[in-house]
């Protein structure tokens, strides 16, 4: 089910910053998509929505819920995997603990499976969005809660942000594979070239003769460290908020 007032069209910049300048390599090409406006915050609480639809969404990997509140208002949610059409979710400070409800950490029982988690109050769904994705919560310990992301961080969260029971929907989207080029040209993703199988004036890994090898360590086009160099910063404050850092990392 489509509501015009929901919809938007993606705006296309094909990787090209306000100069015209490529900033970001190998974009471009895209069909035209229309994108739901999603209602990250859900500042509804205390009222109850019906599902009306499960739709897709081309502009995302997982699939949205369209709702309707007994005030009359619609919108799109993210839909969780167990959430079926006529269910009725609320978002509140207290809830049942059932797919699609949204209240504060402090109130989630303990390994309960969540997605759209906000890092501050107020803030609104900002981590856990993909399809498929879910964190869980470890420990509660006052007005904080630790919650292992899907990264396999642990991290503390303030008790009284909000996250939404349920993992996310589309659990098989990490099956599908691209079959063809033109499925890659359609998400606007555009050919990439190997840095060794170009020129030393293109690439640092560009040059020599027949199948030369990187014979340095990787690097960007313009010369920066690339493939598993850490850019986090050593001082960053939420470092504090970390518990565990996430199993892959180098």
């Amino acid at each position: 089910m489509k509501l015009k007032q929901l919809l938007t069209i993606k705006h296309k910049t094909s990787g090209r910053d306000s100069k015209g300048h490529v900033s970001v390599r190998h974009r471009g090409g895209e069909e035209k998509r229309f994108i739901r406006i999603i209602d990250w915050k859900r500042n509804k609480t205390d009222i109850k929505a019906k599902v009306l639809s499960i739709d897709y969404d081309p502009g995302r990997t997982a699939l949205l819920a369209l709702v309707v509140y007994e005030d009359g208002a619609k919108s799109y949610i993210l839909a969780s995997s167990n959430l079926k059409v006529n269910d009725v979710i609320v978002c509140a400070q207290i809830a049942p603990i059932k797919d699609g409800n949204r209240l504060p950490l402090k109130n989630i029982p303990v390994g309960v499976p969540i997605h759209a988690l906000e890092f501050q109050p107020g803030k609104g769904a900002q981590l856990v969005k993909s399809a498929g994705a879910s964190a869980y919560i470890q420990s509660i310990d006052g007005n904080k809660a630790n919650i292992k992301l899907p990264s396999g961080e642990i991290r503390t969260f303030p008790g009284d942000t909000f996250a939404t029971i349920g993992q996310v929907s589309n659990i098989e989207h990490i099956n599908e594979k691209l079959v063809k080029a033109g499925d890659s040209r359609h998400r606007g993703i555009r050919p990439t070239v190997r840095g060794v199988a170009q020129d030393p004036h293109s690439h640092p890994h560009g040059g020599g003769e027949g199948k030369s090898s990187i014979g340095m360590n990787p690097k960007t086009p313009w010369g920066k460290p690339a493939m598993g160099k850490v850019t986090r910063k050593r001082k960053k404050a939420s470092n504090k908020l970390i518990i565990s850092r996430r199993k892959n990392r180098k």
